[in-house]
């Protein structure tokens, strides 16, 4: 794939070297720009000779020197520089086959590509990369890389991804692991298949990879209305969230004896479902796993801790709506009345939104769409405003799920309607009424691969 140049940044190196829309990337040190991965650390050297083929065929060879961090300035039309590496296995807990029809195309694509796990942190299976794929991660020491491990019993995996090939996952991670790879992993567990026994199995394999496997998450199967045609795949109860939550401990005994760590982490939604605590602050041993859900909650409670500590607390009064999903309702509730302490005179309500559009049985804040929000909402005495996160809206534009703008849910909603990043000191600012929406941090991420996570979890 020919490497075009479709815009130059200002006072960069690029512009220096008189580069143009239309131009071309060959070479970086006489090695071909394959993608996204090999410009950005093919072009970390301070010494680089880079090969352009200008517009009109000419070729330029240019001698660069430049700080190590400093970037050549160049964008392409393809945000990888490659097509997306599409998803070879069928899950049978995949979510995007579980997604209603009538929703925009992007959010129906299914990639599997490891090189959006060193961009923004995806979980891959490995099931599409080969050799050289694997070589190349270890050549230019790409780390850490997450991989979605759900079983390492071979063939109980390759029958949950429906991939006779997805058997290798131990050896391929192994190899990763042994030239100083650092791993990531993800179980999504679904009840009487990988669980029990099979998770036992799966720990004790990953136990042998050594001290690069850094984390394994453990996540329960998110199980929506629209699974017809797909195995059937019950919910966890509270009880078999106990259970869970009692086996993961044991685990986390033998790795914490072996390499200092728990390396394996329950979500926070087994907590929830299981009416447990969450574990203290430092059983997460640096919340390695946030994306996943583990240990969000903690951390929010922590940081607002922290950031209360900071203020003195006055008579401001004044009334706020959070809006969450019906699962962590509780302790978002718990740590609102924890600021009340502070503020007295302020009326903190938070309301559950059910989640119609998908199903009842899911219950995070990152899937609720605009219509379930704002129907839910109408008619509610919502006070000065409204307080939701962030997550629930596209990276870098403001639409929920189902193509509500922000903007269309506040004109519904009459009520001032404040997405806030997922931090302890973002969540108390935006209830004290310190935040805006020109605070909040855009992410710029590629949609169908986007975590819809948040401090709701």
């Amino acid at each position: 794939m020919k490497q075009i140049i479709t815009r130059i940044d200002g006072d960069s190196i690029a512009e220096e070297m008189q580069l143009e829309p239309g131009d071309e990337l060959v070479s970086i040190n006489g090695s071909p720009v394959q993608d996204i991965l090999d410009y950005h650390f093919l072009s970390e050297d301070e010494y680089l000779e880079i090969l352009i083929r200008r517009k009109d065929g000419e070729e330029w060879l240019l001698e660069v020197e430049k700080d190590a961090d400093e970037g050549l300035g160049m964008h392409f039309a393809e945000d990888l520089m490659d097509s997306y590496r599409r998803c070879r296995n069928n899950c049978i807990f995949c979510f995007i086959d579980q997604m209603p029809p009538g929703m925009r195309d992007t959010l129906y694509f299914k990639d599997d590509d490891s090189r959006l796990s060193f961009l923004q942190g995806n979980y891959v299976t490995l099931t599409n990369m080969d050799d050289a794929d694997l070589d190349r991660i270890i050549r230019y020491h790409l780390s850490p890389i997450n991989i979605s491990f759900q079983a390492m019993n071979p063939a109980l995996r390759c029958r949950m991804l429906n991939n006779r090939f997805a058997g290798d996952v131990f050896e391929k991670t192994r190899r990763l692991t042994e030239a100083g790879i650092e791993v990531n992993g993800q179980i999504v567990l679904c009840k009487g298949v990988n669980d029990g026994q099979e998770l036992d199995y799966s720990f004790s394999e990953l136990s042998r990879l050594g001290e690069n496997l850094v984390s394994v998450s453990v996540v329960p199967v998110g199980l929506t209305d629209y699974r017809e045609g797909l195995p059937a795949l019950l919910p966890f109860t509270k009880e078999d969230a106990r259970a869970v939550l009692s086996q993961i401990g044991r685990w986390q005994k033998t790795f914490r004896d072996k390499y200092g760590r728990n390396t394996v982490y329950a979500s926070d939604e087994w907590y929830l479902t299981a009416e447990l605590p969450l574990p203290q602050d430092g059983e997460y041993d640096g919340y390695v796993q946030l994306e996943n859900g583990v240990g969000m909650l903690r951390l929010l409670e922590v940081e607002v801790r922290e950031a209360l500590s900071a203020r003195e607390g006055d008579e401001r009064s004044g009334s706020i709506t959070i809006a969450t999903g019906r699962l962590a309702a509780p302790a978002i509730r718990a740590l609102s009345e924890s600021i009340r302490r502070h503020y007295p005179k302020l009326h903190i309500n938070v309301i559950p939104i059910e989640n119609r559009f998908f199903g009842s049985r899911i219950t995070v804040a990152g899937l609720i769409t605009g219509k379930d929000l704002t129907e839910q909402l109408a008619g509610q005495p919502l006070g000065d405003r409204v307080l939701i996160s962030s997550c629930m809206l596209k990276a870098d534009e403001d639409i929920f799920l189902d193509d509500m703008t922000l903007n269309e849910a506040r004109e519904t909603l009459q009520t001032p309607l404040i997405p806030v990043d997922s931090d302890g000191e973002a969540f108390l600012s935006a209830i004290l009424g310190e935040y805006s929406d020109k605070d909040r941090t855009r992410r710029q991420t590629y949609e169908q691969t986007r975590d819809r996570s948040g401090w709701e979890t």
